[in-house]
């Protein structure tokens, strides 16, 4: 079965087609380094991670680039605000991001452009805007004209005629409402509002408008056209409709082949945001007692497409589905007998089950069904070491792509008189009382020994 993704710009699933047999080029609209991330940012990046896993576990050369927009009109506020410069500035929360993509467990980008290091490149874009007739100048500044690109908002499926304008038709802001249809800004003349922060051009004192930025860092490391873009649903309009008009009016080449777009995060049921009291960045989940990694397992666990809703609730379910895995693993690694049951058809009929579910459009809740149902098959049978050995193996393959499942703990030696409460609890249980087994359980849990009951007996292992 091919791999098939939605594509926001036919708005229908597709055969995934790359430009090379064996590369796949991905863009990524990565932070805009004025705060910090918020747990909604961060599904974002957590997407790209899984996009980037699977197709390198397709057996693809994925090269990807995610930006990270160090300059335009949130950053130098900010910066100004701080009475720091705002390359000093910004790399604080360059450094913030990532720590949390870390913390998160995704793996690095091939490259992580800074808008300010590719100043030269924006500008050649400009001049080749400007020589194929699709900008003019307005008080020192230089604007698209989107008039002069036919194809002006076909990504986000709009028509610029029924759309509002303002007085003069420009808008010199880097963001603006899905209702306004302006000609913008790629390069916007100085003034006292951005303090020191310029560059010379053959347009005279300035700076790069927002969405000059990620054409002309997408072509510089990934050429035209790619083979992927992606970013949350919010930028579809007006930040991925600009590009597209800036790119391709540039070059007069097709931009990008697949639109790939993750969906909002609502928290409690609302739109996240500080004046509802619900804005949460990673540091804020991990004071209310949760881990990086349950929260990775409440993005993952669901399709990128999908709204979601985030809930103290959802987050104690998914710490506890982690922990079912990583006692699933604990359990294969206690496995000490030399007979017992076969276990690959179970393994080749979940590597299936899950094949086929993240071929199409990377469908996650399918494909986490297949390792949940495998779990529970496996604790069925009488599982030999060698079994036990290749199930670990198989979710070693999966884990590439999911990040999520923990294979560090060990077997454990305990003292004979841990060893002789087991016996004890085990033989209450056989009795019926649970009581007995309840009390002897808690004690061992207070020398922080967990206690997992198993078709193959009860084994512990020690809590961290």
């Amino acid at each position: 079965m091919p791999i098939s993704f939605y594509n926001t710009l036919t708005r229908k699933k597709e055969k995934f087609i790359p430009i090379s047999a064996d590369k796949v080029t991905i863009y990524s609209c990565g932070p805009t380094v004025y705060n910090s991330p918020h747990i909604g940012n961060l599904r974002a990046f957590v997407f790209v991670d899984i996009l980037v896993r699977y197709l390198r576990y397709r057996g693809y050369n994925v090269v990807n680039v995610m930006n990270l927009t160090d300059v335009e009109d949130k950053s130098i506020k900010a910066s100004i605000e701080a009475k720091t410069p705002i390359t000093q500035f910004t790399q604080k929360y360059i450094d913030l991001f990532f720590s949390d993509i870390k913390e998160m467990g995704c793996i690095p980008s091939t490259y992580y452009p800074r808008a300010t290091d590719n100043i030269p490149e924006m500008i050649e874009i400009i001049k080749a805007l400007t020589e194929n007739k699709h900008t003019y100048v307005a008080d020192g500044s230089v604007y698209f004209k989107i008039s002069s690109f036919k194809d002006y908002g076909k990504l986000a499926n709009l028509d610029i005629k029924t759309l509002k304008k303002n007085a003069d038709g420009r808008l010199s802001l880097d963001e603006y409402e899905k209702e306004d249809a302006k000609d913008f800004v790629v390069w916007k003349a100085h003034s006292e509002s951005d303090g020191e922060v310029f560059w010379e051009s053959p347009f005279g004192k300035g700076r790069p408008g927002w969405h000059i930025e990620c054409s002309a860092m997408s072509t510089k490391y990934l050429g035209q056209p790619i083979d992927i873009h992606t970013g949350g649903v919010d930028l579809i309009f007006p930040h991925h409709t600009n590009e597209i008009a800036q790119s391709e009016g540039a070059t007069k080449k097709k931009f990008v082949n697949y639109w790939l777009h993750s969906e909002h995060l609502k928290v409690d049921g609302k739109k996240m945001s500080k004046s509802s009291g619900n804005f949460y960045t990673l540091n804020d989940i991990k004071k209310l007692g949760f881990s990086p990694l349950a929260l990775r397992y409440f993005f993952v666990s669901n399709n990128y497409r999908v709204q979601i809703n985030y809930t103290n609730d959802v987050m104690v379910s998914s710490t506890n589905s982690i922990k079912k895995l990583n006692d699933f693993v604990f359990f294969l690694k206690n496995i000490k007998s030399s007979t017992g049951d076969d276990a690959n058809c179970i393994i080749e009929e979940s590597r299936e089950k899950f094949i086929q579910a993240m071929d199409d459009d990377l469908n996650s809740p399918i494909a986490f069904s297949s390792i949940f149902d495998l779990i529970s098959k496996t604790y069925k049978i009488n599982l030999s070491k060698e079994s036990a050995s290749n199930i670990l193996d198989y979710l070693r393959e999966i884990n590439s792509i999911l990040g999520i499942i923990d294979f560090s703990s060990e077997e454990g030696d305990i003292d004979l008189e841990i060893e002789q409460l087991i016996e004890k609890r085990d033989m209450a249980r056989k009795a019926k009382d649970f009581k007995t087994a309840d009390n002897i359980r808690d004690e061992l849990l207070k020398r922080n020994i967990e206690l997992i009951d198993s078709p193959q007996g009860t084994i512990f292992r020690r809590n961290k």
